[in-house]
């Protein structure tokens, strides 16, 4: 297509939003973009957001690079929901695996471009009004292709830009491009904002993700008294990867089984991507640290939030910098004190000795020790129960990013020249 035809598209598709919307003919139609259907953080956070929008301003399309979890939950809630296999290689390779050697391999940019002019194709076909990609492999690819479609394009970045997180090589060109594809560009934490490192700030926005309605609910209802097991349940939910810290939890079980014999341990969550080989490790160290039979790994479970209301205490053990924490907020919400370590987005999250503990990165001594204090201090505990709850009541429920998210759809296309009526006559505020 030459330059003029990607003029003529670009032109013909913003006429045609514009026409649609200044008739009243909305709902607007979103396209949300995820390269994985794996549930992960952000996918979770996708799942909540597309599943509460005002269905009568928006009408949410979700589209995958695979099939999986994150498809068949959104198709529960009735969410239309299609899959554009992208290749299994591409879709595995992991965030800190990235740069030049993988990315610009001839045969790979050749996929990845037929991929952005299919996908281009598929936001004409659908008549999109805005595309929101939701993952760092699909800002790219979505990008692109929602720039050749003539359709504004929404970033959420949910991963921190930045040398302890990715390699060198992307941190570079992600920044360039993120300056220069995306219309607009929503963070998920100030933490994660700050690593993108944009001049100004006309086209960014920091909207926290949330919990879901059932949480919701558990933090809103009366706080019952959790009945005690005869042992203490301690655990750690996440994808099992080096920078997730399940090390660091393994030490600081044998450091706090020393002082409570009847303390037991759980890792909850599997490994992704080639990193099957972190977690052989990890059964190795529980062997060397005497705990193997207190420490259960129980891989992917479908019932997280049961198991998160189970335990006596929840830890978030990672040892880089958390562009959010979503595991974090269900803890608060499910009534079970966490103790995080204290970087990125989780320290927007908990206020330290108020609604949680903090501890350094990568210190076993000082995990051990928060989560045996936690443990023994009843009262203390309690009440940063009551205040996790009402912060999540209060900060953290779906309901803020989703006006807010709604809020910059009609900012986006107003600056496109196109006015959303029914919008406007919800009396959506800009974010």
């Amino acid at each position: 297509m030459t330059a003029a035809e990607h003029t003529y598209v670009a032109q013909n598709a913003l006429r045609n939003s514009s026409d649609k919307i200044l008739t009243g003919q909305s709902p607007v139609r979103i396209l949300f973009f995820d390269h994985t259907a794996s549930l992960g953080g952000g996918e979770i956070a996708l799942l909540h957001l597309v599943s509460n929008l005002d269905r009568a301003l928006y009408t949410p399309i979700v589209l995958l690079g695979a099939g999986g979890d994150l498809k068949d939950r959104l198709q529960t809630h009735g969410v239309e929901t299609h899959v554009m296999p992208l290749a299994a290689d591409i879709v595995s390779t992991r965030k800190d695996s990235l740069g030049p050697r993988s990315a610009l391999r001839l045969g790979t940019l050749l996929r990845l471009a037929r991929y952005a002019g299919k996908l281009g194709g598929f936001i004409r076909a659908q008549a999109i009004d805005i595309v929101h990609t939701n993952s760092l492999k699909s800002d790219i690819l979505g990008g692109i292709a929602g720039r050749l479609a003539g359709v504004p394009v929404i970033w959420h970045v949910r991963d921190r830009i930045s040398s302890d997180y990715l390699p060198d090589s992307v941190v570079r060109v992600f920044r360039v491009l993120c300056r220069h594809i995306p219309n607009f560009v929503i963070a998920n934490s100030a933490a994660t904002l700050e690593t993108l490192k944009l001049p100004g700030s006309q086209r960014s926005l920091v909207i926290h993700d949330a919990v879901g309605p059932h949480y919701a609910e558990r933090a809103a209802a009366p706080l019952a008294r959790r009945p005690r097991s005869e042992r203490l349940r301690i655990g750690l939910v996440g994808r099992i990867t080096e920078w997730k810290g399940q090390h660091i939890f393994i030490r600081a079980a044998q450091r706090v089984a020393a002082s409570l014999p009847d303390a037991e341990f759980f890792i909850i969550g599997s490994a992704m991507f080639g990193e099957h080989a972190y977690e052989d490790e990890l059964h190795k160290l529980a062997q060397e640290c005497g705990v193997e039979n207190k420490v259960s790994f129980l891989g992917f479970r479908p019932d997280v939030d049961t198991l998160i209301e189970s335990l006596d205490v929840l830890v978030h053990a990672s040892v880089v910098p958390e562009p959010f924490g979503q595991v974090v907020i269900e803890g608060m919400a499910a009534g079970t004190p966490v103790v995080a370590t204290r970087g990125g987005g989780v320290t927007e999250i908990v206020e330290d000795g108020i609604t949680g503990t903090l501890v350094s990165m990568g210190s076993v001594e000082e995990m051990a020790d928060a989560v045996i204090a936690t443990l023994c201090n009843n009262a203390r505990t309690e009440k940063m129960i009551v205040a996790a709850r009402k912060a999540v009541l209060e900060r953290f429920t779906i309901q803020t990013p989703v006006e807010k998210v709604q809020a910059l759809y009609t900012r986006v296309l107003q600056r496109r020249g196109v006015r959303t009526a029914n919008a406007l006559a919800a009396g959506v505020k800009s974010p």
